[in-house]
């Protein structure tokens, strides 16, 4: 048992270990993001600046006169490869345009759709006005450039991959988990069953001892009951992990066994109230690990009732499944632990470990394609579980 849980500290320690690690994933995106934002930031900064410059030089260049020297003017206008320009007139007439792709073969298709950008860029205020005399001038309105644009878009790429492989590392995170809970739980319950074999065996011997010594004994076929039951105890252990024989069973039949057996090891204070139908409920399943399940119910039941109250199992016939109630007149449990009780460790009780339920949620729904939940409770006034299985 020390095994047990020196596997369990060991689980727990991987899982913090990748828990750190995706945290420090997703801060490294985050950083990424953040200097990719200030890149974008001082880009378009530079470009405003450029394109400041370039306003200029368009206005040097319309007030120019023979004198003056435009060598730099032009080497500054056409220095511009990258940010798209459309320059405008008073009235709103396209004068020129730069780095912006149109289509050739229609000019006024491509005339429309300069001036539709140049309005969105107007409207976005990205747009400088020079004045070339009092009653004339003419507007520069820019765009962004590629180089911006598709470094404006990266950060999001980024995260749309980085977030694919977070999910990605969240699904094996748990996938593992789960498998590591498995592993454990499946090695629990061999080395249980293992550890059972050999006294069950000799067990099995001493008792056919007393029965040749005594042979009227009344007492020895019950002694010999209960060994026969260690026995399909330790069965049931060896079947988890492996793929257990699914055989149709009659639901009825098998509830009824659990029910005598629980009626002999408990006390007359517990009342048991069995409601089946009377027609047979045949269902795909293996009996002894399902009787296992309903018998971990009623034992939790009669301890939650502190072994005074009523026991009530009903089967029901539903359009797409059998179900199968369990409710007691306990305790009860809180709304916020419904789920949490199925998980591995979790007990209300001061003596237990936590796996009974764990291991009837991996019978019913692992084993058996079905479902077990809890459909209701209430503090003080008791639990109904339910499992649901398939007809088919």
């Amino acid at each position: 048992m020390c095994t047990f849980f020196y596997q369990m500290q060991w689980t727990d320690r991987i899982r913090q270990v990748k828990i750190i690690l995706v945290l420090a994933a997703v801060f490294l995106v985050v950083a990424s993001l953040a200097v990719s934002q200030f890149l974008v930031s001082d880009l378009k900064e530079e470009e405003q600046r450029k394109m400041g410059v370039w306003a200029q030089a368009m206005r040097t260049l319309n007030n120019a006169d023979e004198n003056t020297d435009l060598s730099l003017v032009l080497e500054v206008l056409n220095g511009n490869h990258t940010i798209p320009v459309i320059v405008l007139d008073r009235q709103g007439d396209v004068q020129d345009y730069r780095n912006l792709a149109v289509r050739a073969d229609n000019a006024e298709d491509s005339l429309l759709y300069i001036k539709d950008k140049a309005q969105a860029w107007q409207n976005a205020e990205h747009s400088i006005r020079i004045d070339l005399s009092e009653q004339d001038y003419m507007e520069i309105c820019y765009g962004e450039s590629l180089m911006l644009i598709r470094l404006a878009w990266w950060p999001y790429v980024q995260l749309g991959v980085v977030l694919v492989f977070v999910l990605i590392a969240i699904f094996a995170l748990l996938s593992s988990k789960k498998a590591e809970q498995n592993k454990v739980w499946v090695g629990l319950s061999k080395e249980t069953a293992h550890q059972l074999g050999t006294p069950i065996s000799s067990l099995m011997a001493w008792v056919e001892v007393l029965k040749d010594t005594y042979p009227d004994d009344e007492l020895i076929p019950e002694l010999g009951s209960d060994v026969k039951r260690l026995q399909r105890i330790a069965e049931r252990f060896s079947k988890i992990g492996s793929k257990p024989e699914i055989q149709p069973e009659n639901l009825n039949e098998v509830v009824t066994q659990v029910l005598q057996y629980i009626g002999r090891r408990t006390s007359n204070r517990v009342r048991l109230v069995c409601n089946l139908p009377q027609q047979p409920l045949i269902v795909p399943m293996n009996a002894p690990l399902f009787e296992w399940v309903v018998e971990n119910l009623c034992k939790n039941a009669v301890d939650s009732m502190d072994g005074d109250g009523t026991i009530t199992l009903t089967a029901t016939d539903l359009p797409n499944c059998y179900a199968l109630e369990v409710a007691d007149t306990g305790k009860g449990i809180a709304k916020n632990h419904f789920q949490t009780i199925f998980m591995p460790g979790f007990t209300t009780k001061k003596r237990g470990w936590g796996l009974g339920l764990s291991l009837a949620k991996r019978i019913i729904e692992d084993y058996h394609q079905g479902h077990i939940f809890v459909k209701n409770s209430e503090l003080g006034k008791g639990t109904t579980f339910r499992i649901e299985l398939k007809k088919h």
